[in-house]
């Protein structure tokens, strides 16, 4: 069984959607280790809400911070500091879908970022979506984790833009498992869809 680990180049990239496809796909267990915001409709509310099998489970957070920014920042505010050490996967006998928060270098404390919580045996999708700027943002998400010896995979999130996706390709050779496409809504039957597109390429 495997884990995933969805990171994006940026916050608001498509790494729920993504992380929802990929659940559905592989009827894999998720798990969000920090939520910073939006606790009663959070990322872990929507997945399940777009998710059909039965077999998927979703585990807790290890984090369930108040208020919508930083984790850090957020931590703060709710007048705890995350430790990494309490951020342990949780047991399951099934594929593992983890979404980050943010990009890699978002902070947790004062000395670790998301990046830390990546544990070596982890594949680690990164999510792209093309804005003036996203070029630079790809490449140095991809770069770091390739220093650091990760399995990478890119998923683009929203519309093709060949210049941009060819020079990415050139210049780090990563896989590209796919893109999900800007729609006028998702539900469970758009994630469906996906989920068997991605099925082959998983």
């Amino acid at each position: 069984m495997s884990t995933y680990f969805i990171t994006g180049i940026s916050t608001d990239v498509g790494k729920t959607i993504i992380s929802a496809v990929l659940v559905e796909a592989l009827e894999a267990d998720y798990w969000k280790p920090v939520q910073a915001g939006d606790l009663e409709n959070s990322d872990t509310h929507k997945v399940k809400r777009y998710v059909s099998n039965s077999k998927s489970v979703f585990h807790e957070n290890s984090y369930a911070l108040k208020t919508p920014m930083s984790p850090h920042g957020a931590a703060e505010i709710d007048g705890i500091t995350i430790d990494v050490k309490n951020i342990q996967p949780p047991k399951t006998k099934n594929h593992l879908i983890i979404e980050g928060a943010g990009g890699l270098m978002v902070p947790l404390n004062d000395k670790d970022t998301i990046l830390d919580i990546i544990q070596p045996n982890y594949k680690v999708i990164v999510v792209s979506r093309h804005y003036l700027g996203s070029i630079n943002h790809t490449l140095l998400t991809i770069n770091t984790l390739k220093e650091k010896g990760f399995d990478v995979s890119l998923i683009y999130s929203g519309n093709e833009h060949k210049s941009t996706e060819s020079i990415i390709k050139k210049m780090t050779g990563v896989t590209v498992l796919g893109r999900i496409e800007d729609e006028p809504y998702f539900d469970k039957n758009v994630i469906k869809e996906y989920a068997e597109k991605f099925k082959k390429s998983l």
